[in-house]
């Protein structure tokens, strides 16, 4: 039985104010994009409350989503706009908990061979302590090409 008051699932069309902006999720977030070119990122993300899990501590997929999306611009600032790309493989090792602040993730990548790009991140809280180390492998679309 299908609910009325479920909301549109889609499909969806994503719409970006440019190449290297942050998609409606990470928006939905906070993530703002410090910087973004040749070949590295920085972000930031404000722990709110939306952002917590039940013992009030930084919920650890919006660290990740940080992490993934800095990765993400890295890889932008080295592809021309419109290439597609995406995460195929990521480890995550949480380092510390977080209760306040503005959590900031600094990443850089490496082309491999095969269209595989490997993007690593540290995230760390207001303090510069870090908190959670991030590694990722990327595949590009056959189309994409770097710049």
């Amino acid at each position: 039985m299908i609910n009325d008051k479920i909301p549109f699932t889609g499909p969806h069309k994503g719409e970006l104010e440019s190449w290297i902006s942050c998609s409606p999720f990470e928006k939905l977030l906070g993530i703002k994009i410090i910087e973004a070119k040749n070949g590295r990122a920085v972000l930031t993300m404000p722990f709110v409350v939306d952002l917590a899990q039940g013992a009030g501590l930084v919920h650890g997929g919006a660290m990740v989503t940080l992490a993934d999306t800095a990765v993400a611009m890295a890889i932008k600032s080295k592809i021309f706009p419109g290439s597609r790309f995406g995460t195929i493989s990521l480890n995550a090792q949480f380092l510390a908990p977080v209760s306040k602040g503005l959590l900031c993730a600094k990443a850089g990548i490496t082309f491999l061979e095969n269209r595989q790009i490997q993007g690593v991140a540290m995230v760390s809280n207001g303090d510069e302590q870090e908190i959670m180390k991030f590694t990722a492998i990327f595949k590009l679309a056959r189309d994409a090409q770097m710049i």
